[in-house]
């Protein structure tokens, strides 16, 4: 009798859909807690009358920012829905103070960080001569982001600035006083490294672009080989001098295509190149000062990608790997750094979903509404572009205020 109630017991416990008592749960504790991926660098930058933002959704990598509530406490600067954001007065006065960001979910708080923000005088460098090199893919060659560089070093205060490079965008030439880099749509660490046609190919071309980017500008033949001379460079355009800051913003093609699967194998491989190149530009130039910008995130929609990759590639897949890239650089230059490198996080200042282009088209193709939907993946529009430009000048005023402050030190040692 008894083994039949327990069998009957057993059946009813099944068809109910548990074969064996719960386990109970206290406040949560049962159910997986998800792992927020938080991605802040150690420092960030301001400057009176530029706008420094830090984009929460650029922060973290997680499906949905939405779901998540996120807290910065700092003395300056003001909170909002998805941003942090500061713009520094001519009052505010310069120096570092800290900001705690953190991210909540259901279960309290998830991830935090302190970032040191450090703010520079208007007038850093004023005085000074200033030269600098910009070297990049597609986000450089579109040219707004090293025109608003310019732009902006031309305000009161700031030292007299020029731009080298072997162009002024899609081979463009270069006006004196006017915008210069070394950006190319498509290429990559590598491609600086590597690429070179041969004088056969080089002339079958017709148009200035295609023969600017049939070599990189870094190479020359050498035993029948093309080899780095960066100092061959210099003396093509900037009568031999290196100088005073570098500036490199690359990875988005570099890192695009990986997939979950290969994506450590990729860094490895750009990390190759991009050791590579650095040593190469750090032995020419031993005295410049070295940024390398983190890889920009994609537009904030999968609409973007779907306007340029139909369904070959993914927002998400994109946003994984971009931030896959950008913690691996972060920890490479915290752990050594031979080449003296200091990372430029403009991928924090970035407004992904306000400033991507946008195109308006039919809801659907029976519906007369219309709406506006993200239609590029990695480029921005202009306002985008100009927040890149922005960090960069941020950091760039950091740099000459550390070094007006060194040589202050040094005078006073003197006496």
């Amino acid at each position: 009798m008894k083994y039949r109630f327990a069998s009957l017991l057993s059946v009813l416990l099944l068809a109910a859909g548990c074969c064996c008592p719960q386990p109970k749960c206290d406040k949560g504790a049962c159910l997986p807690k998800e792992d927020v991926k938080l991605l802040l660098p150690d420092r960030i930058y301001a400057v009176p009358g530029v706008e420094t933002n830090i984009y929460f959704a650029n922060a973290v990598r997680v499906v949905n920012p939405a779901n998540y509530v996120f807290e910065v406490k700092a003395p300056r600067g003001r909170c909002d829905e998805k941003r942090w954001r500061y713009t520094p007065s001519a009052q505010d006065k310069s120096g570092t103070f800290n900001l705690l960001f953190r991210v909540h979910g259901n279960d309290g708080v998830l991830a935090e960080k302190t970032v040191a923000v450090e703010v520079s005088p208007a007038d850093a460098g004023k005085g000074e001569k200033l030269t600098m090199l910009i070297v990049g893919d597609s986000l450089t060659n579109a040219t707004v982001y090293p025109k608003r560089i310019l732009e902006l070093f031309k305000a009161p205060g700031n030292p007299e600035t020029r731009q080298i490079g072997s162009h002024a965008g899609s081979g463009r030439p270069v006006v004196p006083g006017g915008v210069a880099h070394e950006g190319y749509g498509g290429w990559t660490w590598r491609r600086f490294c590597e690429h070179w046609k041969s004088d056969a190919d080089v002339a079958k071309l017709k148009t200035n672009r295609e023969k600017l980017y049939a070599r990189s500008q870094f190479l020359k033949i050498e035993d029948g080989k093309p080899v780095l001379d960066i100092q061959a460079y210099f003396d093509r355009v900037n009568g031999g001098k290196a100088p005073d800051i570098i500036t490199f913003q690359l990875g988005v093609n570099d890192i695009f295509a990986a997939t979950d699967e290969n994506v450590d194998a990729k860094i490895e491989e750009i990390f190759k190149s991009m050791d590579k190149l650095l040593e190469a530009f750090r032995k020419a130039a031993p005295d410049a000062v070295i940024g390398v910008g983190i890889t920009t995130p994609g537009a904030a929609t999968q609409d973007a990608f779907g306007k340029n990759y139909k369904s070959r590639h993914s927002r998400w897949q994109y946003k994984k790997n971009q931030h896959r890239l950008a913690e691996a650089m972060m920890r490479k230059f915290a752990a050594a750094d031979p080449y003296k490198v200091e990372l430029v996080p403009v991928y924090l200042n970035l407004d992904c979903e306000n400033n991507f282009p946008v195109l308006t088209e039919p809801v659907n193709q029976d519906n007369e509404k219309k709406i506006a939907r993200q239609s590029n993946g990695v480029h921005p529009a202009p306002a985008g572009y100009r927040q890149i430009g922005d960090t960069f000048y941020c950091w760039m005023k950091h740099v000459l205020a550390k070094k007006a402050e060194a040589a202050k030190k040094a005078r006073s040692a003197k006496k």
